[in-house]
């Protein structure tokens, strides 16, 4: 593992989970150097290279899994490692160490989750947070790794930070919020320089509200923004063909 990548500061000794960072990897250019992601005009062999040291860090092969902003979850399976392309899904469930759940983000925020016998991640933009990706990610780990949500740890990695992201009124509204409601604590008012509407979200803000609803053991991370913090990390708002990076998590 390289020094810069973020960890989970879990009392855990039977998983291994990490977040990378820009720092660490071979890609060249506004991608340099741990970029992950095959759709950002990368050199393929750095992103196979790149790819290989988060298997290699993780202990066991880190499966990509087409992201498509959705809530479905994949469960994964020895078969998958053959694969050339994945299944779609925005989360994965794994309850065996010889297979390690890769989430790929670049300003959505990925969360990871430790039960007693699994491990899971999902991929957290408003999209699949608005419509349910965390909480199917705990349902479909409760039922492979046969535990309660009380069993489960969770732990928010870096995103867009709720100075950085501005959005629309249809992103109030997909979480059941009205425009006029400009004082709520997740989204803040601010007109854009033109003086249209926006408003400010807190994307990490809303994901620990609904994991503090499902009453899971713990619930920590979050905070560090990946659009101001250039130097450390890929930002899709601020660079669209820039890096992306990889929360990862696996069973011991």
């Amino acid at each position: 593992m390289h020094s810069d990548w973020l960890r989970p500061d879990w009392p855990l000794a039977h998983v291994h989970a990490f977040m990378t960072t820009r720092a660490g990897g071979v890609s060249t250019g506004p991608r340099a150097s741990m970029n992950v992601g095959r759709s950002v005009q990368d050199d393929p062999a750095a992103v196979a290279e790149n790819r290989a040291r988060v298997s290699a860090a993780l202990g066991a092969p880190a499966l990509f899994m087409p992201q498509v902003h959705g809530v479905e979850v994949l469960r994964l399976q020895p078969a998958h490692v053959e694969l050339d392309t994945m299944p779609a899904a925005d989360a994965a469930v794994s309850t065996d160490p010889a297979l390690g759940v890769a989430i790929q983000v670049a300003d959505c925020l990925p969360v990871l989750f430790a039960a007693p016998r699994g491990v899971a991640g999902a991929h957290a933009g408003w999209r699949g947070l608005a419509g349910g990706v965390l909480e199917n990610t705990v349902r479909s780990l409760c039922e492979a790794a046969e535990c309660r949500p009380q069993d489960i740890h969770a732990w928010l990695g870096a995103c867009i930070g709720p100075e950085a992201f501005e959005v629309g009124a249809d992103v109030l509204q997909a979480f059941g919020v009205e425009p006029s409601e400009s004082d709520k604590p997740y989204f803040v008012h601010r007109p854009n320089a033109a003086g249209e509407a926006r408003w400010r979200a807190d994307l990490a803000g809303l994901a620990r509200k609904r994991l503090h609803g499902l009453q899971l053991a713990s619930v920590s991370g979050g905070g560090l923004c990946t659009f101001s913090e250039d130097s450390r990390f890929f930002s899709y708002r601020r660079e669209r063909f820039g890096g992306r990076m990889v929360a990862a998590i696996r069973l011991l």
